[in-house]
């Protein structure tokens, strides 16, 4: 269970794991705050630790409130979409069939039955990213699995709140966010390989950064990258 420290009226959800170190992460929209820790760790040892890292977790906070958003996609004609990074202007066909979308240059069609609202048109656009992530990251998993050395047991994709990617080590999941396929390809590489080296390596201390380091040197600007575009208006970071 969830317990929660205060310091200074910023509460602090301190979460008990079976891990061996402390685990600090800020979450979008809002700044949260969430340590992870040892189950027997002393709760003055986490909160002193918390202390020492407040100036990282204020710069932290402030980069969030300082990211661009993206306005709320009402998926009308013309109105900017994005795939693999592009900007493509949407446009909407009615026909009696099922819905579909097509990529066209400079475009994304969008076709819906006639008098499909703005919910159904969502629905589509959102089945149609996952289908594409699926079978971009179904081919990123066979290249870097063999790589590293590891294999996934199954791969999830999903929309995500607060995460671009995540990794179940005990079952060997991972999860990826469907946002993804609208940002550079190189992005959802560095998301995949990110999480695979999770597999070899569940901190992210020394030997997971080695990891990184050797399989794909620039993950780090690609990172950077990543939180640097846009966001969704609900908000997420990696």
């Amino acid at each position: 269970m969830a317990e929660t420290i205060d310091l200074n009226g910023l509460p602090i959800e301190l979460v008990r794991k079976d891990v061996k170190t402390i685990r600090l992460s800020v979450y979008p929209p809002d700044g949260s705050v969430r340590v992870s820790a040892p189950r027997r760790m002393p709760r003055e040892t986490i909160r002193l630790f918390v202390i020492a890292k407040m100036d990282w977790i204020k710069a932290q906070r402030t980069k969030m409130r300082e990211q661009p958003r993206e306005t709320p996609r009402e998926y009308r004609e013309r109105e900017s979409h994005y795939l693999w990074g592009q900007r493509y202007l949407l446009s909407i066909r009615e026909a009696d069939r099922a819905p579909g979308v097509e990529v066209q240059p400079a475009k994304i069609v969008l076709s819906v039955r006639p008098g499909s609202d703005q919910t159904k048109r969502a629905e589509t656009m959102t089945a149609w990213y996952r289908r594409l992530l699926r079978a971009e990251a179904g081919r990123l998993f066979a290249l870097w699995e063999p790589r590293l050395g590891v294999k996934a047991t199954a791969l999830f994709v999903r929309h995500m709140r607060t995460r671009w990617g995540t990794c179940n080590t005990r079952r060997g999941t991972i999860r990826l966010n469907t946002e993804l396929a609208k940002k550079p390809q190189e992005c959802l590489e560095y998301v995949i390989v990110h999480e695979l080296a999770h597999l070899i390596e569940t901190t992210h201390g020394p030997r997971f950064i080695a990891v990184m380091d050797e399989a794909l040197p620039t993950w780090r600007e690609t990172r950077e990258l990543l939180n640097r575009l846009p966001t969704r208006h609900e908000d997420w970071s990696f």
